[in-house]
């Protein structure tokens, strides 16, 4: 299981970070290790002074690819959730500022979690759909499908150019602005509309 994140896929979401809008999806990865298990807790990462949010909407692959074409791309995936790609920045501005990888700032152990998984409807594929994230209780997050740079389509397409895409291969399709800092007790909660997707706590 291989686990693809695209970033900077939501203009507003790309000035707030002082990031030029990108021509072609950002793509990244983090291992399978970075998935939060159910009924696992988060833990505040002992090496980072500054945890962000980014809640996205996640992709699940249901079919073996490569070289996908962006109009046969919806066959390769049949299911949605909302997740959170967790980031600590202070780690990754210090290492853009070397120019280094991200990894260690994006695919330590735990930092993707996954919500409930719904099946992918025809609605959902003529759009928009809705997501967000609450922040004890206030919604600090709010993102529209329609303001996406690069549809679900482009991006399954896109990373198979690059990448065999696998049965239960998952993909995070980018975060909307308003990503904020996380401190231990807040209480997270994502959702789908106003179906609520996940809800944790940071220990």
């Amino acid at each position: 299981m291989k686990i693809f994140c695209v970033g900077r896929n939501y203009a507003d979401h790309a000035k707030e970070l002082g990031n030029a809008v990108p021509e072609e999806p950002v793509i990244f990865m983090k291992p399978k290790t970075a998935l939060l298990q159910p009924n696992t807790p988060f833990y505040y990462p002992e090496f980072s002074n500054e945890l962000h949010y980014e809640v996205e909407l996640v992709l699940r692959i249901c079919k073996n690819g490569k070289y996908i074409s962006e109009d046969q791309a919806h066959k390769y995936y049949n299911a949605l959730t909302v997740g959170i790609d967790f980031t600590a920045r202070d780690i990754q501005a210090n290492l853009k500022k070397k120019g280094l990888p991200w990894e260690k700032a994006k695919a330590w152990d735990n930092s993707a979690v996954a919500g409930n998984w719904v099946l992918f409807r025809e609605d959902m594929r003529k759009g928009p759909i809705v997501f967000s994230l609450n922040q004890n209780g206030n919604q600090v997050q709010l993102g529209n499908t329609q303001d996406m740079i690069f549809s679900f389509d482009h991006i399954v397409s896109h990373i198979s150019r690059y990448f065999s895409l696998n049965i239960g291969d998952m993909i995070y399709t980018g975060t909307p602005a308003g990503v904020g800092e996380c401190v231990v007790g807040d209480q997270l909660q994502g959702f789908l509309a106003d179906q609520k997707m996940f809800e944790l706590e940071i220990k």
